[in-house]
C-alpha cells in the first residue's frame, strides 16, 4: 500500500534532492517547554498605525498596518510555544505604565483576531511593568511545565525607563544564574524613526555572568517589516549553543554542528539511506527520508520502514567519527 511522507517533530519539512537533504526545524529541539509572550506597544504614537476605530473605520481610506503583522507573528510564535498558546498584551497604555491584556491566543485564533489597538493609548513609554508582568507569568507557569521563556516586545518610541530596565535585567540574570528562574530571552524590536537605537543597544548588549546576553534587538524602518524581523531574531535567539550531530541510518556521522544549530539543516546522505537521526543535548530525533514513491500513486513501490540503528549510532558518537 502506498505510504505517504511523515514529518516528525522537531522537523517541519524535509526535502531531498539526490543525496542532498534540507531539513527545517519546527522549533529548537532543546527548547521543550518554551513559553512565549508578546507585548505590543500601546503608546499614543502608535495610534496612526492602528487606524481609526468605530464609525471612522468603516469609511475606509486608512488601514490598520499593525493587525496583519500581529497575526503573522502570533501564528509563527505559536509554532515555538510548548502548548501553542501565547500571552498577548498591549503595554505602555494609559499613563504609559499600564497594560491591557489581549488574552491567551493560539496560532489559529490569531489568523482572524482583531487588533484595533488598546482602549487607552499611553501618554508615555514605560517598559518595566511589562517585564514584571512577564516574570510573574513565568513563575506561575513553571508549575505547569514551563522550562524556558521568550518575551517579544515591540516599540516605536524611546523608553522612558531604560535605566530601570537594565537594573531589572541584572536582577533577573542573577536569579537565572542561581537556578531560581528558568532560562529566558527578551527580543526587542523597534519600529520607525522615533526609536532610540543607541538606547536599545545599551539595554541589549549587556552580558551577565553565567547567563550571557538576555536581550537582542533590531530596528525596522516600517511596520510592514516588523513580523519578518521578529522571526529572524527569534530564530537566532532560539538556536542551540551546544550544536548537534546528524547520523545516517547505519549510525555513521553525517554532519557535526559544533557551534550553533541553525533552523535549517543541510547535509549529504549516503546513497540508499532511508533516514537520519539528529542528536541534540543527548536526545535523539529520527526522521525518515521522503522517497520519490512517497509522492507517486504506485502501489508496487512501498517505502521500506526506517528503523535507525540507535546502538550503532551511539557507539559512533562516543568514538567521535566525523565525515
Amino acid at each position: 500500500m502506498h505510504k505517504h511522507e511523515v514529518i516528525s517533530r522537531p522537523f517541519s519539512d524535509v526535502h531531498v534532492s539526490g543525496n542532498h537533504v534540507v531539513a527545517t526545524l519546527l522549533h529548537d529541539p532543546t527548547v521543550e517547554g518554551l513559553d512565549v509572550a508578546l507585548y505590543m506597544d500601546g503608546s499614543a504614537s502608535m495610534e496612526p498605525e492602528y487606524g481609526p476605530r468605530g464609525v471612522l473605520a468603516k469609511l475606509g481610506g486608512v488601514r490598520n498596518t499593525v493587525e496583519p503583522q500581529m497575526r503573522w507573528m502570533l501564528e509563527y510564535l505559536a509554532s515555538k510555544d510548548r502548548n501553542g498558546v501565547l500571552r498577548v498584551a498591549y503595554w505602555a497604555t494609559g499613563d504609559g505604565t499600564q497594560l491591557e491584556m489581549v488574552g491567551n491566543l493560539t496560532g489559529p485564533q490569531a489568523k482572524e483576531f482583531k487588533f484595533p489597538g488598546p482602549q487607552y493609548y499611553g501618554k508615555d513609554t514605560v517598559m518595566l511593568p511589562a517585564l514584571r508582568d512577564f516574570l510573574g507569568y513565568v513563575k506561575q507557569e513553571v508549575t505547569n511545565g514551563l522550562r524556558r521563556a521568550l518575551c517579544v516586545i515591540i516599540t516605536d518610541s524611546q523608553l522612558r525607563d531604560a535605566a530601570d530596565v537594565q537594573a531589572y535585567s541584572t536582577q533577573v540574570a542573577k536569579e537565572i544564574g542561581a537556578g531560581r528562574l528558568p532560562r529566558m530571552n527578551f527580543v526587542l524590536v523597534g519600529v520607525g524613526s522615533k526609536v532610540d537605537e543607541e538606547q536599545m543597544e545599551e539595554v541589549c548588549h549587556a552580558s551577565y555572568p553565567g547567563v550571557g546576553h538576555l536581550w537582542c534587538h533590531r530596528v525596522a524602518d516600517r511596520m510592514e517589516e516588523m513580523a519578518d524581523l521578529v522571526a529572524v531574531l527569534v530564530d537566532e535567539t532560539m538556536t542551540v549553543a551546544a550544536g548537534g550531530t546528524v547520523y545516517d541510518d547505519k549510525g555513521n556521522t553525517v554532519k557535526v554542528y559544533e557551534g550553533r544549530l541553525p533552523a535549517v539543516l543541510e547535509f549529504e546522505m549516503p546513497p540508499g539511506a532511508l533516514g537520519f537521526v539528529l542528536e541534540v543535548a543527548g536526545q535523539r530525533y529520527p526522521q525518515a527520508l521522503p522517497r520519490e514513491d512517497d509522492h507517486d500513486a504506485d502501489d508496487d513501490h512501498d517505502a521500506r520502514p526506517f528503523v535507525p540503528q540507535v546502538q550503532q549510532a551511539q557507539a559512533s558518537a562516543h568514538r567521535g567519527h566525523r565525515h
